[in-house]
């Protein structure tokens, strides 16, 4: 593991956060974020931040300072395909991924990192969006974590019901033929945020954490993602279904859902809930699809329930 390049001007998180390359087995680099437990409370493991798609690590510094004043280790991770890690395509806005499972592949070197860095456990996943995609997936290849919760977790796609059955057909074609590195249709190349207006964004009711991340960006532009390939539409179509078919794992979970969420699917999160036998699902009024990034009462909120909940777990 080598020292990476860490934007703490812009993390907002504890003075002592750094980055780190990693190789997956397959030869991809990502970086590895990690903010140690500071302070006197007692060690009380460690928080793997799984990000959504477009995230990095320094999105999380808010984030990192809550949890490492609670006595835990926090890390977070730019999967392949955004942040600093290595990119698919020349245009490092298009986000592409040839198959969901190599996501996994990403996984198990984080999981490798923080047993090498020895990280304190127990271990418990925090999975946002596109993370709770890829973290409820770890959970069924048994994730070595005592609990897990999720916000706005990607378990199916914010696409109008009669839109579906064309982003299927037209997705699996692109993909088949030979098109699936071109973007999305109805989809952007320019980050979400650089290009929205705050004014009904689908992200947060918060100005502040708005310019938070729009600040980010305008500071890194390296770290900043567009819309998704056809192939990523496509395979994560697939996983979210085999996602949705299986019946869900034996740990204890906790996930929120925004009463206006328009990214992720809401119907899906809530079928899984509903059959999740040691799980709750937390509907948050007025919240948009970042819990975390919302107005101060509903990420304090969030915050507080989820350190109570992963040390209820423990």
């Amino acid at each position: 593991m080598e020292e990476a390049p860490f934007f703490d001007d812009v993390a907002q998180g504890p003075p002592n956060g750094r980055a780190l390359w990693l190789d997956a087995a397959d030869g991809v680099r990502i970086r590895f974020g990690h903010w140690p437990k500071r302070g006197r409370r007692k060690v009380r493991g460690t928080v793997l931040l799984f990000p959504g798609r477009t995230e990095y690590i320094e999105k999380y510094g808010p984030a990192a300072a809550f949890f490492t004043a609670e006595g835990y280790d926090l890390i977070a991770v730019d999967w392949r395909g955004q942040g600093l890690a290595d990119r698919a395509n020349e245009d490092r806005l298009l986000g592409h991924i040839g198959h969901f499972d190599e996501y996994q592949t990403d996984v198990a070197c984080v999981i490798e990192a923080v047993r090498d860095l020895g990280l304190p456990e127990p271990y418990y996943l925090l999975g946002h969006s596109m993370g709770g995609c890829i973290g409820l997936r770890s959970l069924h290849e048994a994730l070595p974590v005592k609990a897990a919760v999720f916000s706005a977790p990607m378990w199916g796609i914010g696409i109008a019901t009669w839109m579906r059955p064309v982003a299927w057909s037209l997705s699996w074609l692109n993909h088949r033929i030979g098109r699936g590195m071109t973007l999305s249709p109805a989809t952007k190349r320019e980050s979400y945020t650089q290009i929205a207006p705050f004014e009904d964004n689908q992200l947060t009711k918060d100005r502040k954490m708005w310019d938070f991340m729009v600040g980010q960006l305008d500071a890194h532009p390296d770290l900043a993602l567009g819309g998704p390939s056809i192939t990523w539409l496509y395979t994560a179509l697939v996983e979210c279904g085999a996602l949705q078919a299986k019946t869900p794992p034996d740990y204890p979970a906790l996930t929120f859902l925004g009463e206006d969420e328009r990214i992720v699917a809401k119907e899906p999160v809530r079928r899984i809930m509903g059959r999740w036998q040691n799980g709750r699902l937390i509907e948050v009024p007025k919240a948009e699809h970042e819990i975390m990034m919302e107005v101060p009462q509903t990420r304090d909120d969030f915050y507080r329930r989820t350190s109570d909940f992963f040390s209820e777990n423990g």
